[in-house]
């Protein structure tokens, strides 16, 4: 049994992933804050599950207070910490940018400094598919540079990454970041595109199409999302022996420290998205055709060849059945 910090244990992707570890005999302390970015009862539902578990004790605090998070590490010494909490979102941070800095930079060096202090095994850390902004060779790569960023959620990841690896660097504290590509399933966020749209669909509303369809995002199953954490977590990073400053790979480093996507590795086409959702649901999406959203981009491809080199696993559920089962999830939940 392995102690794990995991934050953002109430969120979508942190309550999947609490529940895997949970599932393979670990201790979970899981740490939010309950904001009210989206519906709070959802996170609360998430959380009662979770605390039917023996091993799984919450704590709810919010990153960004230095003071709590200090204490917190000491109180608990965890071997692994999974840090998934974060201000979320591409178009809610051209809204509200200071949540953005308090969560994913002032909230990030709080938890580099516990794991510094108290010696943490490693630190697996949520970065995102955001941070290509400008790039558009395909697949992304994480030996792609990625400096031109195009929202200030993207600038934040950005950030997150090159602060976890001055802490690799300087405190040799093994840090791995994890790119996921637009995460989507049961339990899922309701600002995201799936939720919003199952909900207009339902509720005989018009959906809003970006870009007047025009876009493709490699959507990534929340169960392959959690398996790739599940396996790097235990994937400690070494130094890369054969890194070259006159050539830097932005992937490694001389530090331990290292980059992976995680990405379904087969983009579709957001109208392909739709016509799956349409027949799930038995019901035709009304449209209204927008144009490009600021911070937006056009197309995600994940290349995933490191994780399948490393540890071993590629991302699989199908488009299709992956909607198949948030809907399931949805009609349940909702009684509909």
């Amino acid at each position: 049994m392995k102690k794990i910090l995991i934050t953002g244990a109430a969120g979508f992707i942190g309550f999947h992933v609490s529940r895997r570890f949970l599932e393979s005999g670990n201790s979970i302390v899981g740490v939010d804050n309950l904001n009210d970015y989206y519906d709070v009862s959802l996170k609360k539902a998430r959380l009662a599950l979770l605390e039917k578990k023996a091993d799984f004790r919450f704590v709810k605090a919010n990153i960004a207070d230095r003071e709590r998070m200090s204490a917190l590490f000491k109180e608990e010494v965890p071997e692994i910490v999974v840090h998934l909490a974060a201000q979320a979102g591409v178009r809610y941070s051209l809204v509200n940018p200071h949540a953005y800095a308090d969560s994913n930079l002032t909230g990030f060096i709080n938890i580099l400094e516990g794991c510094r202090h108290q010696k943490i095994t490693h630190l697996v850390f949520a970065s995102s598919s955001s941070v290509y902004g400008a790039n558009t060779q395909m697949p992304f790569s994480v030996h792609h540079n990625v400096d031109h960023p195009v929202s200030l959620y993207a600038a934040t990841k950005k950030a997150n990454e090159l602060m976890a690896h001055t802490y690799a660097h300087l405190y040799n504290l093994p840090c791995t970041g994890l790119r996921f590509f637009t995460v989507y399933g049961p339990w899922g966020r309701p600002d995201m595109a799936l939720f919003l749209f199952t909900k207009a669909i339902l509720e005989e509303r018009p959906i809003d199409v970006f870009n007047e369809g025009r876009m493709s995002r490699d959507f990534s199953y929340i169960d392959d999302i959690v398996e790739g954490i599940f396996r790097v977590a235990d994937k400690i990073p070494n130094p890369n022996a054969y890194w070259n400053s006159n050539h830097p790979d932005p992937g490694t480093s001389f530090a331990p420290y290292k980059i992976y996507n995680i990405g379904n590795n087969n983009p579709a086409e957001l109208f392909e998205f739709i016509r799956i959702l349409e027949a799930q649901l038995g019901r035709k999406a009304k449209m209204n055709l927008l144009p490009m959203q600021p911070g937006d981009v056009p197309k995600t491809f994940a290349d995933v060849d490191d994780l399948m080199k490393d540890v071993g696993f590629k991302p699989a559920t199908s488009l299709k059945d992956g909607i198949e089962h948030f809907v399931k999830w949805y009609r349940e939940y909702y009684n509909i």
